[in-house]
Order: C-alpha cells, then structure tokens, then sequence
C-alpha cells in the first residue's frame, strides 16, 4: 500500500564525507522514514576494487556511523547504505561491517543487519558468457574468459530489489555492496510503493547530498520527500537552499545524458520534468517518467597491470620554461635512448612518460602558441616495466638525465630540483578497470547473497 508521502534522509554524499549530526537530528524532526546514503564509488580508480580497500580513512566512517546509527536506533527507522568500502566488493561489505559492529557495542544497541553481497563468481560469469547474456558497453568489445580471470575482483551493481528484500524481511540497518547510488537511495520508497519515476529522479538528484544545493559546501545532506505524482529536495541545513537550476543539472552529474538515466531494469526519462520553488528553500518536481527495460547489472572488474617507478623534479630555470615543449621533447627521447644504451634488452616493452604539472600534465595537450611561460614546472618521469625491480632500474639509469639534462648540449648543465631522496620512488603495480559490460540476469537477486546478523539474537549470523 502507498503511502501518501515518503521522506528519505540522505546525509552525506559518501559514507566517510563528514555527516553532520544537527542535520540528522532536523531530518528526523520534518519526519524521516529512512536513512539511506552511497559509500563509495569508481572515481578513484580500479586500485580499491582490486585491493579490497576503501580510500576514506576508518575513522571517518566509524564517525559518521556512529551518528547514523544512533539515529536509527532512537527513531526506529532503517538505515540503508550502499557501495560500501568504497568499490563494493566482499572485503569492503566486511570492513564497513566490522565498523558497524564495533559501533553498535560501543552504543549498546542491537539491531538487526543486512549484508548484501554483489562480488562475483568467476565461473559463473563465464557460464553467463557463453550463453550469450553478456554484453559489451563502448568502447570495449565482446568479453573473453581470459579477461575475467585476470580481474582481481568483479562486482555487478546491483538495483534496489536486494534491499527491499532486506527491508521486508525486518532489516534494521542494511549494508550493501556495489549499487548504484541511486538504487539505494530510492529503494525504500520503491517499497513503500511510492511512484518509480519521482523515486527514481529524486534518488538521482540527492545522491552527493548537498551536492544538488545552491551552496554544496554548506551543509552535508538533503531531504527528500516523494508523493504520488512529484517530489520535493531541500538541504538539511536551513541557512542554504534548492533552486530550480541546481536540481535539473544534477542530472548531469556522471551522466552524459541531461534526460535519460539508465538504472538496473529501467531508464529514468526527465525530459519533461517541470522545476518550481516551493517556498524559499525547497525545489518541487513534476514530470518524471520511469520506463521498465530487461534487467541488466554492470559489471566492473579490476585488474593489476604492470608496475611503475616514477620521480620528480621541480624546475625554474627561465630559459627552460620559455621553451617547455621543446625541453620535454628531448629529455624524453634522451631518456628513451638512456635506458636503450644502458639496459638493453633486458628492459622489455618499457615505457615513459613525462608530466609537465603547471603547465598541461593534466590535459596533455599543449597550449596555444603565445602562451605565457609558467614562473614554474614539476616534471613528474614515470617509468612502467613489467616487474617492479626493471621498472626501478628504468629510473635509476635515467637519473642523471633527468636531474641535469639541458636544453643545449653545449651549455652548462643545470640542476634542477629534486622533490625527494632516493629520487625514485616504487609506485607499485597499475590497477585499472578492465570490464565495462552489462550481464542480463534473470531476477535481480540472482547474483546476490543477502546473510544477517541479529544482535538482538547474540550476534548470531543467520
């Protein structure tokens, strides 16, 4: 049965960010149903996915949970957290578990916890390979079995169904692997039988909490309140607002369509949403379609790679800079024929790279004709070899190069400034994501593994 309006606290953009406890406590007081917030994320690379490590520190997250968790307990409303650890796999759902449990004796409270897996098993991946439920996203092609079994660990992301589940079964607290920010956000509305286009919009709009507000650094979270044909957004700190601007472009956010969503079974279709102000802080929107499509899960896998070495310099000298592009230019095919004449061989398929920061490390590309030298550069030389020690012996032969190579041969050489020493430091093994696919599945609990733990009940898991 519907209810007439659902209220969902979101209190922060990521589980760790910095939860605010004036603004649960007023989320609770407009009469919050449910807590629900992401815990982690893509952005920072394939590394934390392939180590099973989160990026925010624990005590971070033990903060934050320790607020929430209170909450949840005093107001007797489910808390619902998704992506935990950061890439969502096993040992990310254990460590936030583990949090979760040392808070929970810490507060003396008891609830009942939902783990929901989403890591998966490689041979069933493959089965669901050669059957053909496989499909590549661009730019990638059709997925081999070798590419799977390299990955490290493999999630599929996973729709709000896992947590309604939970949710429906007496969850209390609710934590969950990969997810989509917005399957996690929206689930308890979806199960409340709030409609799925307004459910679906708002969890979009509020998924980096304040993010979605006319001042995203003041404050930390927003209130979502989802009726029968609308919803409303407002911050959780009452000096800062919602307009219809800051709304409709969070769409955008990670989105490069500003119309349509593509979610676990479904697209959200916002083309003809409608943005007005409700009173002086809070935004209403109308409009919001949800189209049902076959369900599919995205699958991520992460992978280790070969290893790096890098070092860096820092440079000043005027001359140089005046002429940037022509330096990195013969350092880098000095240093190319440095470890060709030195190594040999025995370096294999190497590779270097030179990262002119203050002046196009970011882009790469090179700056219009004219452009004004920087007052100064540091070069960042990253050598990539197939084992760590090569990658080391790449950098040590290049060092002298690098910390003195002039612009002219015959001039006297520089020295430019070295950050550290040991100039080179081992940067390990390169991590990166190596599927980008969609696996069509069945219903949308096939991949996943929902176990409990009932404190209430001694802590037993069930």
């Amino acid at each position: 049965m519907r209810e007439d309006v659902i209220r969902i606290l979101v209190p922060v953009g990521s589980l760790g960010a910095g939860v605010r406890a004036d603004e649960v406590r007023y989320g609770i007081e407009r009469g919050a149903h449910a807590i629900a917030s992401d815990a982690g994320s893509t952005d920072s690379g394939a590394a934390y996915l392939a180590l099973g490590i989160s990026k925010n520190n624990r005590e971070a997250v033990k903060r934050d949970l320790k607020i929430l968790m209170k909450a949840q307990a005093d107001a007797r409303i489910p808390l619902i957290i998704g992506s935990c650890g950061q890439a969502g796999g096993d040992d990310g759902l254990n460590w936030t578990r583990d949090i979760a449990l040392e808070v929970a004796k810490e507060l003396g409270v008891t609830p009942k916890i939902a783990l929901i897996y989403s890591e998966q098993n490689k041979d069933v991946l493959k089965a669901k390979n050669a059957a053909g439920k496989i499909t590549p996203l661009p730019p990638l092609g059709p997925l081999a079995n070798d590419t799977i079994d390299a990955c490290e660990h493999i999630v599929a992301a996973m729709g709000p169904e896992p947590y309604i589940a939970a949710l429906e079964a007496g969850a209390d607290i609710v934590l969950g692997g990969r997810t989509t920010d917005t399957a996690v956000l929206a689930s308890f509305a979806l199960m409340k039988g709030a409609p799925a286009g307004p459910s679906w919009h708002a969890a979009k709009v509020a998924e980096c909490g304040a993010q979605c507000t006319v001042n995203p650094t003041r404050g930390s979270g927003v209130l979502i309140s989802i009726g029968a044909d609308s919803f409303q957004v407002e911050p959780l700190r009452t000096d800062n607002h919602c307009d219809p601007h800051s709304v409709s472009a969070h769409m955008l956010y990670e989105n490069a369509d500003p119309f349509l969503l593509t979610e676990p079974g479904g697209v959200l279709d916002v083309a003809a949403a409608q943005y007005s102000f409700v009173g002086e802080r809070a935004v209403e929107v109308t409009g919001s379609i949800w189209r049902e499509m076959p369900y599919t899960m995205k699958l991520e896998g992460a992978a280790k790679g070969r290893y790096q070495t890098i070092m860096l310099i820092g440079i000043q000298d005027p001359i140089i800079l005046a002429r940037i592009d022509d330096f990195h230019d013969r350092m880098l095919d000095a240093l190319y024929d440095r470890v060709r004449n030195a190594v040999g061989p025995s370096a294999g398929d190497f590779h270097i790279s030179l990262r002119m920061y203050g002046w196009n490390a970011v882009s790469g590309d090179r700056p219009a004709p004219g452009t004004p030298p920087p007052r100064e550069v540091g070069v960042l030389f990253v050598a990539t070899a197939d084992t760590q020690a090569m990658a080391t012996q790449i950098a040590k032969a290049c060092n002298p190069y690098f910390f003195h190579f002039p612009l002219e041969l015959d001039k006297e050489l520089p020295s430019h400034g070295f950050a550290f020493s040991p100039a080179d430091i081992e940067r390990g093994p390169v991590y990166e994501f190596k599927l980008n696919h969609v696996v069509e599945v069945a219903n949308p609990m096939e991949l996943v593994r929902l176990e409990w733990i009932d404190l209430a009940n001694k802590g037993a898991a069930q």
